[in-house]
C-alpha cells in the first residue's frame, strides 16, 4: 500500500503493479461552484413545474429539473451510500474475477457492462408506465418519477448490485434464504421466482403489441441478433478490449438495420415475410428467450444489451434536445379530474396508490434486483464500479420516464384519450372515439373525426384509436418532437416507425436478459433441493438448459395467454405486472435493509428502510383493492364473478367478450390473476416479517457479518471506477503497461489463489 497526496494505491502482489485506488473524499471550490449552479438551475425547472406553471407548461423545464436533480442526487447522495453503508474494497476480486469461466462469469469493460445492466433493466416499465399514468395529470408522475429513483429504485439497484457481489454474485432469492432463515428465505425464492415468470411475459407482451402486423420493426430488430453475434466474436476472437472500435462498426451496422427495414417494408416479399401475427411472434419470442438465455453471455447477451444501449441513450439524448429546440407545451393539467376522482378511462383507481403501481419501473423497480443480483454482479471488474453501473443506470432509466411522460403530455389530450382508452370505451372507430372523447369533460377545443383519421395518416397508420400499450403514443409524441425539429410530409410517418421499432428493441433486451437472470435463480432454488445439488454449479450446461427450458415454458404461457386475453391482454396484466414488480422490490429492501443492520450499521438503515416502508404501504393497499373491490374495474374477484353471472345467463356476448369462448377465457385469466395477487401478498408479508425477526436479532445479539464471504481472494487486475477515468487512475494504467501486462486480461487459469 503506497500513499501520495492523500491518494492510496493498493497491491496485491508485490510484483504487480496496483490493483486498486483510494481517493480522498473532497470537493474542491470549483466543484462547489459547478454543483451550486446546476442546483439553481434545478430548482428553477421545479419552481416552473409545480409553482408557476401557467396555462401551458414548457416541457424544457422538465427536462431541465430532472438532469439537475439527477447530477445532485448522484455526486452526493449515492457517495453517502458509497462512503457510508458499502466502503468498496478494490483490492478484493469480484466473482467476475475469480470464478471466470467464459460463460456466466467474466470481467467486462464497465462501459460494456453499463451498456448491458442498462439495456437489461430498462424495458417496457419506463415506457409504459408513465404514458399510462399521464391521464392523471403531469405534475404527479413528474414528482414520483425524478424523486422516487433518487430516494428508492437507484438505491435498491445500488445495494443489491454491491451486496451480490460481495457474495459470490448470488441472485436475491438465495440471498434472503441466507439472510433471513429458512421460511422467510423459501417465501422470497418462490414469490421472487412466480413475480419473475410476470414481470417477463407482460414485456413480452408489450414487444408483441409494439411487433404486430410491422414488417419494418420485425426485421430491424432481427437484424440486431447477427450484428450483436457478430460484435462478441470481434472483441472475444478479432481484437479483444477493442471497445470503441466495436462500438462504432455496431452503430454503423445499427443503423443500416433501421433504415432497411424501411426498405424491406416497402417490399411484397418483404411484406409477406416479416408481417407477422401476434401468436406467430410470441413464439418468435419464446424460441428467442431461450437461446439468449444458454448461449454464453460473451457471444449474444453482453453485445446485444451494449449495442441496444447506444440506441437506447442515444434516442432518449435526440429527444431531449429536440424537446429543448422544439419547446412543446404540455396539453394536459398538473392533475386532471381523473387523477382526483380515480374514474380515468385508462385504467380505473385512485391517484393513491395506483399512479406508483403504474409508473412502475420508472422510479422503483423490483426487476433491476433481479438483474442486479443476476447477470451484473457476474460481470462486474470492480466493487467501486457498483454505483456507476448501479445507481447511474437507474437515474437513467428514470430519465427515460420523463421523456415518455412528456411524450404523452404534448399530444392533444383528446387524442391521448382516444389513443389509449380500450376499444370497448372507445367503440374503435373514429367516430364513436370522437363522440365519447368529447363527451368526458376534457378542457380545449373538441376533436372531431376527421382529424382523428388524419393524425393516423400523419404517421402511417390506418387507425390510432385504442392503439393501447403505451408504446403507440410514446412513438406519437416522438414523432411530433422530431418533426418540429426536422419538418417534411413524410418525416413523421418516418419517426413515428422509428419509434416504435426503438421501443421494440428498449424491450426485447429485458426479455432475455431476465430469462437468463430466472435461470439463475431457478438452479439455485432447486440446488437446495436434497439430491438436486448439482444444479448450484453453473457450469453444468445441462442443469442450464433444464432451468432455462422451465423457465422459459413459464412465462411463455403467459404470454400466450395475454396474446389471446379478450380484454385486450396488456390492459389487465400490466396492473399485475406493476403489483407484483412493487413487491418484488419491497422482497429486496428487505434483504438489503437486514444485511445493512447486520453489517453493523444499523444507524444508516434507514436508506434502504424508508422507501422499503413507503413501498409496502403502496403495495398492500393496491393489494387489497385489487383482491377486494367490487367494482369490476378495479377488482379481479368482482370481475371475474360478473363474467360467471354473464356465462350462467347464458349469454354469448358481455362486455368486451364477443364469443362465449372469449367469455370462457376472462373467466380463466382474471381466477389466474386474482389468485396470483393473493399469493404474491401473502408471500411478500411472511418475507417482511422474517425480515423483522431477523433484524431485531442481529440488534439484540449485536451480531455482525462479515461483510465479505468466506474465501475471498486478491484482485489482480485493475480497472477505473467511473466512465471517465480520473488522472490517479490513468497513472495506473500506465504502470501495468510499463510492465508489458493488460490490466484487465488476467484469465483464471492464470490466477494464483490465496
Amino acid at each position: 500500500m503506497d500513499e501520495r497526496d492523500g491518494v492510496t494505491t493498493v497491491r496485491t502482489d508485490p510484483g504487480r503493479p496496483p490493483v486498486a485506488v483510494r481517493t480522498p473524499h473532497t470537493v474542491s471550490g470549483r466543484e462547489k461552484l459547478v454543483f451550486a449552479l446546476i442546483a439553481l438551475l434545478g430548482a428553477v425547472g421545479w419552481t416552473m413545474i409545480a409553482v408557476v406553471r401557467g396555462e401551458h407548461v414548457n416541457a424544457v423545464w422538465f427536462v431541465f429539473a430532472a438532469v439537475c436533480t439527477y447530477i445532485i442526487g448522484f455526486r452526493f447522495y449515492a457517495r453517502l451510500i458509497e462512503y457510508k453503508v458499502l466502503k468498496p474494497r478494490d483490492e478484493r476480486a469480484t466473482p467476475a474475477e475469480e470464478f471466470e469461466n467464459g460463460k456466466d462469469f467474466m470481467p467486462t469493460d464497465r462501459r460494456v457492462l453499463f451498456g448491458h445492466h442498462f439495456a437489461a433493466i430498462a424495458g417496457a416499465g419506463p415506457l409504459v408506465g408513465p404514458v399510462l399514468a399521464a391521464q392523471m395529470g403531469y405534475l404527479p408522475g413528474t414528482i414520483w418519477i425524478i424523486v422516487g429513483v433518487i430516494f428508492a429504485g437507484a438505491v435498491q439497484d445500488y445495494l443489491v448490485l454491491a451486496i451480490s457481489t460481495r457474495r459470490g454474485g448470488r441472485s436475491i432469492g438465495q440471498m434472503a434464504r441466507d439472510t433471513l432463515g429458512p421460511v422467510g428465505g423459501w417465501a422470497a425464492m418462490l414469490a421472487v421466482m412466480t413475480i419473475m415468470v410476470i414481470l417477463i411475459a407482460v414485456l413480452g407482451l408489450v414487444v408483441v403489441n409494439a411487433l404486430a402486423e410491422s414488417p419494418w420493426g420485425v426485421f430491424s430488430i432481427a437484424m440486431t441478433i447477427p450484428i450483436a453475434l457478430f460484435m462478441g466474436c470481434y472483441l472475444r476472437f478479432l481484437r479483444p478490449g477493442s471497445v470503441t472500435e466495436v462500438s462504432l462498426i455496431g452503430v454503423v451496422l445499427l443503423l443500416l438495420a433501421i433504415v432497411s427495414g424501411g426498405w424491406v417494408a416497402e417490399t411484397a416479399w418483404g411484406k409477406d415475410m416479416f408481417t407477422l401475427s401476434p401468436t406467430a411472434l410470441a413464439w418468435c419470442l419464446i424460441v428467442y428467450g431461450f437461446a439468449a438465455a444458454v448461449l454464453p453471455v460473451w457471444l449474444l447477451l453482453a453485445p446485444r444489451d451494449y449495442l441496444s444501449t447506444f440506441m437506447k441513450v442515444g434516442t432518449i439524448v435526440l429527444l431531449a434536445l429536440g424537446i429543448i429546440i422544439a419547446r412543446p407545451a404540455i396539453d394536459i393539467p398538473a392533475i386532471t379530474s381523473f387523477g382526483k376522482h380515480g374514474n380515468g378511462p385508462v385504467f380505473a383507481g385512485s391517484l393513491f396508490p395506483f399512479l406508483f403501481i403504474t409508473i412502475a419501473c420508472g422510479a422503483l423497480s423490483g426487476f433491476h434486483a433481479l438483474i442486479s443480483s443476476g447477470t451484473t454482479p457476474k460481470l462486474i471488474q470492480k466493487e467501486s464500479q457498483a454505483r456507476l453501473i448501479g445507481y447511474g443506470s437507474m437515474l437513467v432509466e428514470s430519465f427515460v420516464a420523463i421523456m415518455a411522460l412528456i411524450a404523452a403530455a404534448i399530444i392533444d389530450q383528446h387524442l391521448y384519450f382516444v389513443i389509449n382508452a380500450p376499444a370497448g370505451v372507445t367503440g374503435g372507430t373514429a367516430e364513436k372515439a370522437a363522440t365519447w372523447v368529447n363527451s368526458i369533460g376534457l378542457g380545449g377545443n373538441p376533436i372531431t373525426a376527421p382529424e382523428i383519421t388524419q393524425a393516423a395518416k400523419d404517421v402511417g397508420e390506418a387507425s390510432v384509436v385504442s392503439r393501447t400499450g403505451g408504446a403507440p403514443t410514446f412513438a406519437f409524441g416522438m414523432s411530433d418532437v422530431f418533426s418540429r425539429v426536422i419538418p417534411g410530409d413524410s418525416m413523421k410517418q418516418f419517426w413515428y416507425h422509428f419509434a416504435i421499432m426503438f421501443e421494440a428493441l428498449f424491450i426485447l433486451t429485458t426479455v432475455d436478459a431476465g430469462t437468463r437472470v430466472a435461470r439463475f435463480m431457478l438452479s439455485e432454488t432447486l440446488g437446495n433441493v436434497p439430491g438436486l445439488h448439482r444444479f448450484r454449479d453453473t457450469s453444468w450446461r445441462v442443469g442450464a438448459w433444464i432451468s432455462t427450458l422451465v423457465v422459459v415454458a413459464a412465462w411463455g404461457s403467459i404470454l400466450l395467454m395475454g396474446v389471446t386475453d379478450p380484454l385486450g391482454g396488456i390492459n389487465t396484466l400490466f396492473p399485475l405486472f406493476g403489483i407484483a414488480n412493487q413487491l418484488l422490490a419491497a422482497v429486496a429492501l428487505t434483504v438489503v435493509t437486514v444485511v445493512v443492520i447486520r453489517n453493523g450499521k444499523a444507524k444508516w438503515a434507514w436508506i434502504p428502510g424508508i422507501p422499503l416502508a413507503w413501498d409496502l404501504l403502496v403495495t398492500m393497499v393496491a393489494s387489497y383493492q385489487k383482491i377486494f373491490s367490487s367494482d369490476a374495474k378495479i377488482g379481479y374477484w368482482a370481475q371475474h364473478n360478473a363474467f360467471v353471472d354473464a356465462k350462467n345467463k347464458g349469454l354469448t356476448k358481455f362486455k368486451t367478450a364477443k364469443t362465449p369462448e372469449e367469455i370462457d377465457a376472462v373467466i380463466r385469466n382474471t381466477l389466474i390473476q386474482e389468485t396470483l395477487s393473493v399469493l404474491f401478498a401473502v408471500l411478500v408479508i411472511v418475507v417482511v416479517i422474517a425480515g423483522v425477526f431477523a433484524a431485531l436479532k442481529a440488534l439484540r445479539a449485536g451480531h455482525v457479518d462479515p461483510e465479505v464471504r468466506d474465501g475471498a481472494v486478491p484482485s489482480q487486475i485493475f480497472a477505473p471506477s467511473g466512465m471517465r477515468v480520473t488522472p490517479d487512475e490513468e497513472s495506473v494504467l500506465a504502470q501495468w503497461l510499463e510492465a508489458g501486462l493488460d490490466p484487465e486480461g488476467v484469465h483464471a487459469g492464470e490466477r494464483v489463489h490465496a
